[in-house]
């Protein structure tokens, strides 16, 4: 009974080996996510934004000018031109934290204004 090299041993412990390495070398980089950095004056800087308390809807500190483009190629505007379409009543509005004045997307990275829009508006459902 010849099982040729659909089934050799050889095969399966190299991929047991690279599954081995895969999850050893991911590892520390998952751990690095959402770690706060120093800046240059000492000050802490948060690196994932959900952690960073925002002080306004203009704020956006903190996120990257590829973000930055996501959301303009996504047509986000501050006031919607649409009266019934608005964040607030999107299904993919995140609800502002207690904390917080503006909201957040699904689509994006960054604060959000609740009478904001964009292209992908979708209804709650």
């Amino acid at each position: 009974m010849n099982r040729g090299d659909k089934h050799s041993r050889r095969k399966f412990l190299g991929g047991i080996a690279t599954a081995g390495l895969l999850a050893v070398g991911s590892g520390p980089i998952l751990l690095g996510c959402g770690k706060k950095e120093q800046t240059a004056s000492g000050e802490q800087s948060a690196t994932d934004q959900t952690t960073q308390p925002v002080s306004s809807c203009d704020d956006l500190t903190g996120v990257s000018e590829q973000d930055l483009g996501v959301r303009k190629k996504l047509g986000y505007v501050e006031k919607s031109p649409i009266a019934d379409n608005q964040c607030h009543n999107c299904n993919l509005f995140l609800p502002p934290k207690p904390d917080h004045k503006c909201g957040g997307c699904m689509l994006f990275k960054g604060p959000v204004f609740t009478d904001a829009y964009c292209t992908y508006w979708a209804p709650k459902v």
